[in-house]
């Protein structure tokens, strides 16, 4: 062979690598949308970068493809982040934009690690186990998904939430299970198309796979919510008034317009907007979204602080509907990101009062680590923020209107993209799920979508309704099968009543067993690659 076909030979081979991973990205962007008409590229998204990685010639090319898929995936899926960064702390977007696709490859390791274990099960296989492989791979891109942090907590399954059936299987094992039986349909549609080569009849086998897969998601899909709706009911329930008062970017009008007049804008808009939801009907719960009192209720700093705080409390006090809003939280020189409950136990009765601590900072914005928080990195990152971690999932019980107790499980923004946080919470009785965010410095982007998505997803896997009131959109009601029943939308100002069904409490095996299927698929990956390494060896002569 000559140089000239060498040349050609390996530009081709190259060209084929950069076509599977553009196709796959481009594939992912569409399917990220969440929209019902982009859901069929989910079973498909993965075959041009799988079929690129079987045709990689080392593990250094194999690896080689697995980063440049975490790059390109996360610049296409998640291209809104380094905007929402530059408007949060004002460094430069190219700034953001080096800091993100440098740390691509971590936040999506999964492509990496598939990469490298689907080559050595190549390398590893023997005549008769093509199924190696893909079911490594499978398995591990599964399982260090799963027990690798991850900054958006972000996984293929999430692509079927537009399906109101497919969506209802992540209740076994969250939405890792649906990324699960994505991953093994991709698998059967490239054996499919390999097989069709030597004739339609060849491919019938993973056909067949393949539609077992998506019939059997459907079909327990189907069951399952019907199921869940036959356990609520379409009397009673919970009426809850959430207010989107759409006031956003607090330090930029505190330098505006002063800090006391900010406060004092921000309650009376929304002792206003709550009113005219008091007008409407009886509600038996108000809330107000995350830092919507942007100062420490309860250990006022000077006393208009807490004349404000009595204010508050009077308003409460004087309507006789509990009231859960966003404020801080203080224990000595420790400041907390918290959820306030605040109202009479009964008309004229006692005043009952309790806080909520949010523990998932999201890093480097609200909450240095005390390993690496020194004044060279604060000077460095001036935005980052002081909050302390809280003590962990709790539910809170409280008093409503007419005496009635609820329980909840309250989490504040960043903390309804951890499934088994969630879950931690209605462990201990939560019969709602109560999530309060602030979103605004996405505003305009897909993000506070995907937020939505994300908490839609805890609902399903917990099986509680779930009430979502944010400061600028999406706030929501959402029911145990994921559906957004009522909402405000991104940058909008209103009101929003909710009627809350009561549901007869069900269980789940994501919410009774968590994280489950992570570990299993690793341990089962390594087993698998094991065994093939010991076969091969024992094969030898």
């Amino acid at each position: 062979m000559t140089g000239v076909q060498v040349g050609v030979g390996r530009g081709w081979h190259l060209g084929a690598a950069l076509l599977g991973v553009l196709g796959t990205t481009v594939l992912f962007a569409l399917f990220g949308r969440l929209e019902a008409r982009w859901l069929a590229l989910g079973w498909v998204a993965m075959v041009p970068w799988l079929a690129a990685l079987d045709r990689a010639r080392s593990a250094r090319e194999a690896l080689s493809l697995g980063v440049l898929l975490s790059v390109t995936f996360t610049a296409a899926v998640f291209h809104w982040f380094p905007g929402a960064l530059q408007a949060y702390s004002r460094a430069p977007t190219v700034v953001g934009w080096a800091l993100f696709l440098l740390v691509a490859p971590l936040l999506q390791l999964q492509f990496v690690a598939a990469a490298l274990a689907r080559y050595a099960a190549r390398r590893l296989a023997r005549e008769g186990q093509g199924w190696l492989p893909p079911l490594v791979g499978t398995l591990v891109y599964v399982g260090v998904e799963g027990v690798t942090p991850k900054l958006f907590a972000d996984t293929l399954g999430h692509g079927l939430y537009a399906s109101e059936w497919l969506r209802q299987g992540a209740d076994v094992a969250g939405a890792p299970g649906l990324t699960l039986v994505l991953l093994l349909g991709n698998e059967c549609v490239l054996a499919a198309l390999r097989q069709s080569q030597r004739g339609l009849r060849a491919a019938w086998r993973p056909v067949a796979g393949l539609a077992a897969l998506v019939l059997v998601l459907s079909g327990y899909g189907a069951f399952r919510h019907a199921q869940v709706r036959e356990a609520t009911r379409r009397e009673g329930g919970l009426v809850v008034g959430a207010v989107q008062a759409n006031i956003t970017r607090y330090e930029k009008l505190k330098a505006e317009m002063g800090a006391y007049e900010v406060v004092r804008m921000v309650l009376d808009t929304h002792y206003a907007m709550s009113d005219a939801l008091l007008r409407d009907g009886p509600v038996d719960l108000l809330v107000w979204p995350e830092t919507v009192y942007p100062t420490p209720f309860g250990a006022p700093r000077s006393e208009t602080g807490a004349a404000l705080d009595a204010e508050i409390a009077g308003y409460v006090s004087e309507r006789g509907v509990p009231l859960v809003f966003g404020t801080y939280d203080l224990e000595g020189e420790r400041e907390f990101n918290a959820a306030m409950f605040l109202g009479p136990s009964s008309p004229g009765g006692a005043f009952e009062r309790a806080a909520y601590r949010k523990t998932m900072l999201f890093p480097l914005t609200e909450w240095v680590p005390d390993a690496i928080d020194t004044p060279t990195l604060r000077e460095w990152l001036p935005w980052t923020g002081r909050w302390k971690r809280g003590p962990g999932p709790r539910a809170v019980s409280f008093t409503l209107r007419d005496g009635r107790q609820l329980r909840v499980a309250p989490l504040i923004c960043y903390e309804t993209i951890f499934p088994e946080y969630v879950a931690q919470g209605v462990r201990q009785g939560a019969e709602l799920l109560l999530t309060l965010s602030n979103d605004s410095w996405f505003t305009g982007t897909p993000a506070p979508r995907l937020h939505l998505m994300h908490a839609a997803f805890r609902s399903i896997e917990t099986r509680r309704p779930q009430v979502r009131v944010t400061n600028s959109g999406v706030t929501a009601l959402i029911d145990i099968t994921g559906a957004v029943v009522a909402e405000v939308d991104d940058n909008q100002r209103a009101g929003l009543t909710m009627r809350v069904p009561e549901t007869t409490a069900l269980t789940t095996l994501a919410l009774a067993w968590g994280d489950w299927l992570s570990p299993i698929a690793l341990v089962s990956s390594v087993v698998g690659l094991a065994g093939a390494a010991l076969a091969r060896r024992r094969a030898r002569p």
